[in-house]
């Protein structure tokens, strides 16, 4: 009686486990990722809005700017915010909004010229070929016609982004340089997102098969 309530705790603890983990994977990829062997088929204006708010308000995405605000409280710059929890909270309000207002002006100088924001995997090709891949459309973005081109709304959205950025942070901060900097961080970021976007369905699948093992061999 004592060994089958054991193995039923067990049981129980280890569903919670992994339906726990498979909500954070859920919740890690709202959007479906889209891949470059499918037959393309333009942005729609409700997938354009749910690219913004993933971009905005995602969890990689927060998490990124949280590393970042983080990284800025401990080297304490700008020294204007402190090294405190409120300097902490003033880095990562500052650094959202800069990354709303960028994301805003790419999507809707996006839909102006037709051009897609959304990131195209390859996961059927080699390690070096998927490495390239987020390094090129870092930098371009697909047409309605399927094809890619320059980039020239992302382009806009970091630069502008960061430039009317300067109206709201501190003196030290609020100048071309800094804001030419923060465009080239912006272009980083957007190529840690895309190398995201082109690894984490595989990382998925791994962790969805290997919470279905013990059960199945159950």
């Amino acid at each position: 009686m004592g060994y089958a309530s054991e193995r039923m705790q067990s049981d129980a603890s280890n569903e919670l486990e992994q339906s726990t983990v498979l909500r954070v994977v859920s919740f890690l990829s709202p959007l479906k990722p889209q891949t470059l062997e499918d037959a393309y088929h333009p942005i729609t204006p409700r997938q354009r809005v749910s690219w913004f708010i993933t971009s905005t308000v995602g969890p990689p995405h927060i998490g990124g700017i949280a590393l970042l605000s983080a990284c800025g409280t401990a080297a304490n710059r700008p020294k204007e915010y402190g090294p405190q929890w409120s300097g902490f909270g003033k880095r990562f309000g500052v650094s959202m909004a800069g990354s709303a207002l960028g994301n805003a002006i790419e999507a809707s100088a996006g839909l102006v010229i037709q051009e897609d924001p959304r990131y195209f995997r390859v996961p059927q090709e080699h390690f070096r070929t998927r490495v390239g891949r987020v390094v090129r459309e870092t930098f371009s973005a697909r047409r309605t016609d399927g094809n890619f081109e320059p980039a020239y709304a992302r382009y806009l959205g970091i630069l502008g982004g960061n430039f009317i950025s300067n109206t709201w942070r501190v003196h030290s901060e609020a100048n071309a340089q800094c804001a030419l900097l923060r465009s080239l961080e912006g272009l980083g970021g957007r190529m840690a997102a895309d190398a995201f976007n082109e690894s984490w369905p595989d990382v998925k699948r791994y962790l969805v098969r290997k919470l279905d093992r013990p059960s199945q061999q159950d």
